[in-house]
């Protein structure tokens, strides 16, 4: 069977305009070459598609049935062609984005929206990681980008564009003994459990470790769990807290007595300078470079 997408062009033509020479003049083609291409689609079929009784041909009900599923299969026949054009224009075969745990709850999905609107056969694969194993990821190429807070040390092998700001805040069960204390001393954080969002590889010091005693997550879902249940006190992200009523009230924001209890941080978009970048990677770093220009 050798069916090619001109002759479904024509058939799906022929049975909407409901007749050879009506559907020759819709195409620009003469009546001759449509009976012809219907004739050997039929061949290739093994399927008598019209009865040519009367003046005008009338579709079979195998036709009619075939017909349904014609519209579809040009839809995909065009997006296969699409997407083999853009991919030899240098087009990913999928794009990897690592977020952040804590950066889940901000608005970073605007962007993929944006790759899906200017990539639309893009296949797209979102994660989750803490910032250790994202970077992780970006080295070892299995993500090509990652959304993620300011590093104290910047590697030689990253490059970046920072998107915006984000604020972390410490925070505990109401009912929680260091919510209790306002302020809370540097002594009474020292000697409380923290929950601690980290690396899975426990060789990786956490960040924003302040608790000698400490239990650790990957995500700070879990983390707010544990929170919630009295078992510590943790840092999670402000926005989490503004996003749900109910969590806002269920937690105190700790108030610490020697420095500030908000950690505001630069969230970048990264990738890595030993990464071959496709398309729509470059694509969404020149979007986010010209907003940037275009805000300044």
């Amino acid at each position: 069977m050798n069916v090619n997408q001109e002759q479904l062009i024509i058939f799906k033509t022929v049975i909407e305009c409901g007749s050879f020479s009506a559907a020759a003049r819709q195409l620009g083609k003469v009546p001759s070459a449509v009976s012809m291409s219907i004739a050997n689609l039929e061949i290739d079929l093994n399927l008598n598609l019209f009865q040519r009784i009367g003046r005008e041909p009338v579709p079979t009900a195998q036709a009619l049935t075939l017909y349904e599923k014609t519209e579809q299969l040009l839809v995909e026949m065009n997006q296969w062609k699409q997407h083999a054009a853009a991919l030899s224009e240098g087009l990913e075969s999928e794009l990897n984005i690592v977020v952040v745990s804590e950066l889940i709850h901000s608005d970073w999905t605007q962007y993929i929206a944006l790759l899906q609107q200017e990539f639309p056969t893009l296949q797209i694969n979102i994660f989750s990681a803490p910032q250790e194993d994202a970077m992780h990821m970006l080295v070892e190429q299995s993500a090509q980008l990652a959304v993620m807070f300011e590093r104290e040390q910047l590697d030689s092998g990253e490059q970046f564009v920072e998107l915006k700001r984000e604020a972390l805040v410490p925070v505990a069960a109401r009912d929680f003994a260091l919510a209790q204390q306002a302020p809370v001393s540097f002594e009474a954080i020292l000697h409380s459990r923290q929950i601690v969002v980290a690396s899975r590889d426990r060789r990786i010091q956490p960040e924003l470790l302040f608790s000698k005693q400490y239990w650790r997550t990957d995500n700070h879902h879990t983390a707010c769990s544990l929170i919630l249940q009295g078992l510590g006190w943790g840092v999670l992200p402000l926005q989490m807290l503004n996003e749900n009523p109910n969590l806002k009230q269920q937690l105190q924001v700790l108030d610490f007595l020697d420095f500030s209890p908000k950690f505001e941080y630069f969230v970048d978009l990264v990738w890595s300078r030993e990464s071959k970048l496709g398309l729509a990677a470059r694509f969404l770093i020149n979007h986010l470079r010209n907003q940037r220009k275009s805000t300044n």
